[in-house]
């Protein structure tokens, strides 16, 4: 069976979705290099970020992009497997059979399952803890970072249109995404149209993507006229909670806790909202209180400077006119 995408709404008919492609007789994976792809774009932007608007050194940068890269990729399987363990889980090998093939279903990240919230945690903590020691500004990098993670999710998406998950309930809205099974009972069953599944969704995937993409480009706005330490980072855990929490309504592949029927990237996704909201409007406050205050402490100074200088006007003034008398 053969997995083929359309969308009728705009007049695009089903199409064949390869997941791989061959080099030199082995196969790639279109997901990973999509990531990949991903990757090196939010890595790039960081960096430039780093250099030209934050005026952090370049080294340290590169050093911590591949801590992020590395820890950000377990974390984000680790959290898939973690809420999906009973799909990864083999038994019947004996202890030993059991291990290794649990093992070994758990590092299949080339075969799709991976949770952005799991890449951004184990992100967050491993540029909290590289900060500390390095003696690094925190929220200075979480500003420079979190464009770059906008990045990475706008592109990332991709991957799972290509593997064909990630989408949403029925639909019949203009854009919906057709899903089409053949039928492996006939050579020419696409040409055919003979399906054995045949389903129209919401292209969740598009819709993160573009949430993304919006985000991306306000995140480049507000830094232009940044307030305070944070204010990027801040909005974007709170953009993305927010998009988040309403698209994954519309997911059928949501990973939930236990059997309370609670969607976990829901969940999470109103917590981000709820903090990046509040925090956002704690620190501009803050922002304009302590440029108020700079701007009256100022005042006094520069009258007392005007002061000064208008009597040491005066006092030349004088001793040029007594000089003249003299």
């Amino acid at each position: 069976m053969e997995n083929y995408v359309s969308f009728p709404g705009l007049g695009i008919d089903p199409f064949h979705m390869e997941r791989t492609f061959t080099v030199f007789g082995r196969d790639i994976a279109w997901y990973g290099v999509i990531i990949c792809i991903g990757i090196i774009l939010a890595v790039t932007y960081s960096l430039l970020r780093a250099k030209y608007t934050e005026k952090i050194g370049v080294d340290p940068m590169t050093d911590l992009a591949f801590f992020l890269v590395l820890f950000g990729i377990i974390g984000a399987r680790l959290y898939y497997v973690i809420f999906e363990f009973d799909r990864y889980v083999v038994t019947g090998k004996g202890f030993f059979g059991n291990l290794w093939g649990t093992l070994k279903n758990a590092v299949a990240v080339w075969e799709g399952g991976l949770a952005i919230y799991g890449a951004i945690i184990a992100g967050f903590i491993t540029i909290l803890l590289f900060c500390k020691i390095k003696k690094i500004a925190l929220m200075k990098v979480l500003d420079l970072a979190a464009p770059g993670v906008m990045i990475g999710q706008l592109i990332g998406r991709w991957g799972n249109f290509v593997n064909v998950e990630a989408y949403g309930a029925d639909t019949t809205l203009p854009w919906r995404m057709g899903i089409h099974v053949t039928d492996p009972r006939f050579e020419n069953a696409a040409e055919m149209g003979i399906w054995t599944k045949e389903s129209y969704v919401h292209p969740t995937f598009l819709y993160e993507s573009l949430w993304n993409l919006i985000g991306f480009g306000i995140a480049n706005l507000i830094y232009r006229k940044k307030r305070f330490n944070g204010q990027i980072f801040y909005f974007y855990i709170g953009w993305y909670g927010f998009g988040r929490m309403i698209i994954e309504g519309l997911r059928t592949d949501s990973l939930y806790i236990g059997g309370t029927g609670i969607r976990v990237s829901q969940l999470i996704g109103f917590a981000t909202f709820l903090v990046g909201a509040v925090m956002s409007v704690i620190l501009y406050i803050k922002a304009r209180k302590d440029h108020a205050d700079a701007i009256d402490a100022a005042v006094p100074a520069m009258d007392c400077a005007a002061e000064t200088e208008e009597a040491n006007n005066e006092a030349v003034t004088e001793g040029e006119e007594n000089g003249e008398d003299n």
